[in-house]
């Protein structure tokens, strides 16, 4: 969760009715902007420490809701979704070894939430997680309290199993407070870190730097750009001079609620858009590939994103919509090579800022309510499933690798816009997955997702659009059948589970109900409707791509 100062906003494009069909032209192998093989936990969460039990539960009362939501992610990939413990409350989250309950919230009288105390138990509650979940925590920087931090890295350790404990983060977003810059915030953090190693004695690098939130400024040459606080200038200032940082994380809010003049351009047409989202993430590339370049393939992640920062919109946030942006967001994403995306998860603070939309209850942008709160009962959203589509896309594969194959990326690797040839004005959206192990190899994709994002909502009166697209180019047979499983609800505007299904069943209770339908296509044609996307699988094997888990 996020108080962002700034906001990134697209020049608005015209509403338009769409493509009806679409040719994805080869050559069917592997272009040169694909990302480097995807990490199986790309999409992972990121879950607020104050609310950690909300989602989790405890020994006493653990909560199968998210249990079963996890599993059926671990299931389809061989490997748990990456939890980070983290956001703007770890930076007031201490450690009492004599608390008797595991996590204890101050909140006064008007409802502000002022500091997080976890004890034992907490870590007990961190293993009701599925098993083999690796745990990036989040450490308190905003106090300058060394002892604070190291006392619950202290306690994690000793908590926890050491393969279960990733990373340690020191500070969220403090691109936010204190006044750092690159060269103090790299002296404080990389002595502490340092200190921290020693003290409990990590051996490997066991450290995730950064947790920056504030956008990239453009024109890159533009005035403060250069001293900015983010996973490059504080490299370069010398954060990793000890050797302590194994990765660096960045979060990613592409709209707003924190204040009034970015509610207002917070809808679901501005969120549901492939144009705006990739000239939101490319601004990002330098920093990937500097990042990669300096600490490896794996080493950039966005540790924190969600759609709209202070705790998600009404009708936005928790729509289908969401789910479509999010599949849209996470492929994306893999393609300019950030390794892994962690969703944010957890309720509106009533300090975050006082011209925020949102106060209480949990917020509207997570991908479930995990208990009862103001804003609505237990239920799963919409959004939820387009993590299934990730996971069955990335299948047991470990060398699975992607690109935007529409509308394709410019010869300085940014997002080809409407101006320089999307004909569907950031509305149809197809990638590509390629993988080593499998006879087609580089010459020709396993699976393609098909996306149509033009905006169709379950009140309008008129038939709903569709498009075709044509995949023929990327067949090695065009006549040989291809399985099309897909993601589909009503409308954009659904805010229920139960009538939002991938492959046929829906996921409100947790596990999946209903028939299973998977689709069996030959001619190299795939139609989707409007607000709906697809996995087409062109050739996989049970024991590396294949999206064989099914009811």
């Amino acid at each position: 969760m996020t108080f962002k100062k700034y906001a990134f906003l697209a020049v608005g494009l015209p509403h338009v009715l769409g493509l009806s069909s679409l040719k994805l032209s080869g050559p069917p192998s592997l272009p040169s902007t694909a990302s480097h093989a995807l990490h199986p936990a790309l999409g992972s969460f990121s879950i607020e420490t104050a609310f950690f039990e909300e989602f989790v539960g405890n020994t006493s009362v653990p909560n199968t809701l998210t249990k079963n939501l996890l599993e059926n992610l671990k299931a389809r990939t061989g490997t748990p979704a990456e939890v980070r413990i983290g956001g703007i409350t770890a930076d007031s989250t201490y450690w009492n070894a004599s608390q008797e309950v595991s996590l204890v919230n101050f909140i006064d009288s008007t409802g502000a939430l002022h500091n997080t105390t976890i004890g034992p138990g907490f870590w007990e509650s961190v293993k009701l997680l599925p098993e083999g979940t690796k745990v990036v925590m989040n450490l308190d920087l905003h106090d300058l309290n060394y002892t604070g931090a190291l006392s619950v890295a202290e306690s994690a350790l000793k908590g926890l199993p050491r393969q279960q404990l990733e990373l340690f983060e020191i500070g969220n977003e403090p691109d936010h407070y204190l006044r750092f810059t690159p060269q103090n915030y790299s002296a404080i953090w990389g002595t502490w870190a340092k200190n921290i190693s020693d003290t409990l004695a990590l051996k490997a690098p066991t450290f995730q730097v950064a947790a920056t939130v504030e956008d990239p400024l453009w024109p890159y040459d533009a005035p403060g750009a250069s001293s900015q606080l983010d996973c490059v200038s504080v490299l370069a200032a010398g954060a990793n001079k000890q050797g302590v940082v194994r990765s660096c994380s960045e979060h990613t809010y592409q709209y707003s609620v924190c204040d009034p003049p970015r509610t207002a351009v917070a809808t679901l047409p501005n969120l549901v858009n492939h144009t705006r989202l990739a000239m939101y993430l490319d601004l990002w590339q330098p920093r990937i590939k500097s990042v990669r370049k300096q600490l490896g393939p794996h080493s950039f992640v966005v540790g924190e994103y969600n759609s709209v920062s202070c705790s998600g919109k009404n009708n936005v946030s928790n729509t289908f919509g969401q789910a479509l942006w999010l599949l849209d967001t996470t492929l994306y994403g893999a393609s300019l090579n950030i390794s892994r995306m962690y969703i944010h998860q957890g309720g509106p603070l009533a300090l975050q800022s006082s011209t925020q939309l949102n106060h209480g209850g949990l917020s509207f942008y997570d991908l479930w309510y995990p208990v009862q709160n103001m804003n609505g009962p237990v239920k799963v959203f919409p959004a939820y499933s387009a993590y299934l589509f990730v996971a069955e896309a990335l299948g047991h594969s470990e060398s699975s690798r992607i690109a935007n194959i529409y509308p394709g990326r410019q010869a300085n690797g940014s997002s080809i816009t409407t101006a320089l040839g999307d004909e569907s004005e950031g509305q149809l959206v197809a990638y590509g997955f390629w993988d080593d192990k499998l006879p087609s190899g580089r010459e020709y994709p396993s699976k393609l997702a098909l996306l149509n994002l033009q905006i169709y909502n379950q009140t309008q009166s008129i038939p709903r659009p569709s498009a075709t697209f044509d995949i023929s180019d990327y067949l090695k047979n065009p006549h040989r059948p291809v399985t099309v499983r897909r993601l589909t609800a009503p409308g954009a505007d659904v805010k229920e589970a139960n009538v939002t299904t991938w492959a046929g069943q829906n996921f409100a209770s947790g596990v999946a109900a209903g028939k299973f339908v998977e689709e069996r296509v030959s001619g190299g044609k795939i139609t989707v409707k409007a607000s709906e996307a697809v996995l087409v699988t062109v050739y996989c094997s049970p024991t590396v791509n294949c999206p064989s888990y099914r009811h």
